[in-house]
């Protein structure tokens, strides 16, 4: 292997492919990084066998070459390297050495025969615009169960309803479900992609400006665009039917903007107690919507939030976390929530886009 590439390159190649890197005692070789010059470029895969990234950057060839090498002493090298330059690198007896105009670093390889394969994914494909799929896998991700004891809803769940791309994630005490509009999108079934693998795809096309292709069958996932190649395992199971929650009425209603009610909601936190329960009391014709909190350690706290409201009178308490993760999603100004009983879910949207849903399941008081 002999080769000369840009280190900006290289520096965010080897960030991007480290992170999937895996910690496994068993199969050491995946905390490596493979590197694979040849044509004319470098390809750096990685896998931690949930997940697997194969990125391919240009680069001037001299000699074809395969090497593994530990992706956390890549990082923790290019992370040193300042300047603005191309770097070398050529193989030497299964080992790398690396050239910069002030350094000389030698790097022990790996048994690159050991490297597990990253799967081709075939199967059903369509294309989208990266932002448009990381805004709706980011709108609802927070809700997943980090729990694995139902893998089923840790995860975020993926279908076509008509020209939209549907994303919803629960843990059965919130939901969040958020609808992307997409021309000619074929329909698709339903994918559950596990949320520990989320993160890694936000981050990977977090930035990306252009489309990316997706294709899909039931064990895989394959995320590409032109030098990224980004595949997961999927979930074989059954989300719930969450349709069948979704309030289709509503007896009461507020509106109000979202920061008046963001700041009494952190008000009102300071004084919640280990549960995170915010009390909330609504009267309509009294015109008072009304958070409350108490801690005995602390002391107590009722804070009003200008709201134009319809409907009933309706007390209930609810975890002042679970509406608080639900603002990043809110992309308008002013907000409705709305309530049937108390013991039923409060259902919260955008005024003017309808777009994005929140669930929250009240608390006993």
């Amino acid at each position: 292997m002999k080769l000369e590439c840009g280190i900006d390159k290289i520096k965010n190649a080897i960030n991007q492919t480290e992170k999937v890197t895996g910690k496994n005692l068993t199969l050491p070789i995946l905390s490596s990084i493979l590197l694979i010059a040849s044509g004319k470029s470098l390809k750096l895969r990685a896998t931690n066998l949930s997940l697997g990234i194969e990125m391919e950057i240009p680069a001037k060839v001299e000699e074809e070459g395969i090497v593994a090498i530990s992706g956390s002493v890549l990082a923790n090298i290019f992370s040193n390297v300042f300047q603005n330059e191309n770097v070398l690198i050529e193989g030497e007896d299964g080992n790398i050495v690396i050239k910069t105009k002030k350094s000389r670093i030698k790097l022990k390889g790996q048994q690159s025969d050991d490297f597990p394969t990253i799967p081709h994914v075939t199967g059903e494909t369509f294309e989208i615009e990266a932002k448009k799929f990381i805004d709706g896998i980011k709108s609802v991700y927070y809700s997943s169960s980090v729990s694995d004891i139902k893998p089923e809803i840790s995860s975020v769940y993926i279908y076509s309803n008509e020209d939209n791309l549907v994303f919803v994630s629960t843990d059965s005490f919130r939901l969040a479900e958020k609808k992307v509009k997409v021309k000619n999108l074929d329909e698709i079934s339903g994918i559950l992609i596990p949320f520990k693998n989320i993160p890694e795809i936000l981050r990977t096309f977090g930035d990306f400006n252009g489309s990316i292709k997706v294709c899909f069958n039931k064990n895989q996932i394959s995320f590409s665009s032109d030098n990224i190649y980004l595949t997961s395992r999927v979930i074989d199971g059954v989300f719930p039917d969450y349709r069948q929650i979704i309030p289709k009425e509503s007896k009461t209603e507020a509106i109000m903007l979202k920061q008046d009610l963001l700041n009494g909601l952190k008000l009102s936190n300071i004084f919640s107690d280990k549960f995170n329960q915010v009390n909330l009391s609504v009267k309509p014709k009294e015109k008072i919507f009304e958070l409350s909190s108490q801690n005995n350690d602390i002391g107590e706290n009722k804070t009003s939030v200008d709201s134009a409201l319809t409907g009933e009178n309706i007390e209930l308490g609810f975890n002042y976390k679970y509406f608080l993760d639900c603002f990043q999603s809110l992309t308008t100004d002013s907000l409705s929530i709305k309530f049937n009983q108390p013991s039923q879910p409060i259902v919260v949207s955008g005024v003017s886009d309808k777009s994005f849903t929140y669930l929250i399941m009240p608390m006993n008081r």
